[in-house]
């Protein structure tokens, strides 16, 4: 009886334990394998993996819309100067491109990001052309950037109307349109040499009774007895030679400013105050690379201004890519984690290496100058940083033709009078990535070398 009673406890006790591991498993199909989780998503996520997947020999990317995706065979796209299938190939006789500003440089901090920062998007994602109720915006997203700009302190966005736009180009002209209303006679457009070449070639394209392009602003500066409404555009740092600029040239009741702020981020400049100007305009293409998503935003105190602002963007695009707006906001809150040091590092890391490395090559020059950018101290970094601007300015001190020397030598870059600058002038993007600036220096350098080599003769 007892041995009976004991093997029925035994089968019990085995019985339970049976029970309890196949509890257990499908404790863990439910639970520990999210991937048996997904239902519409799962073949999006596994496609979006496979192209992640391939590596291109670290000389190129792979990408969902590539070329031979609609076949399913993604392949790779190279950086410049490297072919191949696997973009193995290094094509020494290629034309470097020194011209982009695509912030290319940070695919490497958001490959490191892959998992928080990617996003799935349904087939019914949004479709309207409202976000909620008959707003265009996202309330979330300029929560998010409000929240951004406390924390790094670049920018006061207290009680300030936010617009967004198809990045902060579209705004440009958003807000010489507001500030040129009901003139008398057409407002004019200036900007300090160098400027970035959109302010002039968008308000000439745009044509209007209200307002035209008059150049330089320092020449209107010295021109005595000088009348009328001027918008200038204040870039700071500026592009493309990186100097703060705190203040417009003009002075007066009659002069109005824009302040593009796209560069004052602390990966590209030390942020020495928190700017409190009447139209501040911002960009996701310089804050976390993401040119191609077209999202940028705009500050502004006045609210006839906003209002006159935001009738310009409906008329001009009925809204704002509702895609953009959430890739946006999901990447800002990856930023704002650990209050934004890690991206913010990791760029000035880089761009700080980068233009030491490249200051140091010219040095050694007498044919060619780099602008002047001093170490400043840095209220959000609190110490003093290093130089790291997206350009370099560069000076060619014995050619009048810059654009013609470097292409000769395999590099080409944005020319200065494109900036309203002298053809002395020529900007050089440090901003994409590393393989692009390895060969820039591979190049620059051996252009000072032959000065060492005609100096002997």
């Amino acid at each position: 009886m007892a041995a009976g009673s004991g093997m029925i406890i035994k089968c019990l006790l085995l019985f339970l334990s049976f029970s309890f591991s196949l509890n257990l498993f499908f404790l863990y199909l439910s639970f520990g394998r999210p991937s048996d989780r997904l239902t519409w998503t799962r073949t999006a996520a596994l496609e979006a993996e496979a192209v992640a997947s391939l590596s291109c020999s670290g000389h190129g990317r792979a990408f969902l819309d590539g070329i031979g995706s609609s076949q399913g065979k993604p392949t790779c796209e190279c950086y410049a100067c490297y072919g191949g299938s696997d973009c193995s190939q290094l094509l020494p006789d290629c034309l470097l491109d020194a011209d982009s500003g695509s912030l290319l440089l940070f695919e490497t901090y958001w490959k490191q990001k892959a998992e928080s920062s990617a996003v799935v998007v349904s087939g019914w994602h949004r479709m309207s052309y409202e976000m909620t109720g008959t707003s265009l915006m996202s309330v979330e997203l300029e929560r998010v950037i409000r929240q951004l700009h406390s924390t790094v302190g670049n920018a006061n966005a207290k009680r300030k109307f936010i617009l967004f736009g198809d990045g902060s180009s579209q705004l440009l002209n958003a807000a010489v349109h507001a500030l040129s209303h009901n003139s008398s006679s057409p407002a004019s457009v200036v900007a300090a040499v160098p400027y970035y070449a959109l302010f002039k070639d968008q308000t000439l394209l745009f044509k209007s009774e209200n307002y035209e392009w008059k150049g330089d602003a320092s020449h209107w500066n010295n021109v005595s007895g000088s009348s009328g409404k001027f918008i200038e555009f204040v870039t700071s740092p500026n592009n493309p030679d990186g100097n703060l600029r705190r203040r417009p040239l003009l002075q007066g009741p009659s002069t109005k400013a824009i302040y593009d702020y796209a560069y004052y981020w602390p990966h590209f400049t030390a942020i020495p105050t928190m700017v409190d100007d009447d139209i501040m305009l911002f960009s996701m293409s310089k804050l976390t690379g993401h040119a191609g998503s077209r999202l940028g935003w705009a500050l502004i105190k006045d609210e006839e201004v906003y209002h006159r602002m935001a009738s310009y963007t409906e008329t001009n695009t009925l809204g704002f890519s509702h895609e953009s707006q959430l890739r946006a906001l999901k990447l800002l809150k990856v930023v704002l984690q650990g209050g934004g040091r890690d991206m913010f590092q990791f760029g000035y890391t880089t761009l700080s290496d980068r233009w030491r490395k490249l200051s140091t090559s010219l040095s050694l020059s007498t044919r060619f100058s780099l602008q002047k950018i001093s170490a400043q101290y840095c209220n959000y970094l609190q110490r003093i940083r290093e130089p790291s601007p997206a350009y370099a300015w560069l000076k060619c001190e014995m050619d009048a033709d810059c654009e013609r020397v470097l292409r000769a030598a395999g590099i080409m870059g944005r020319p200065g009078k494109e900036f309203g600058a002298s053809s002395r002038y020529i900007r050089l993007s440090l901003i994409k990535t590393q393989d692009d600036f390895d060969l820039l220096l591979q190049r620059i350098n051996a252009l000072v070398d032959q000065e060492g080599v005609k100096s002997i003769f």
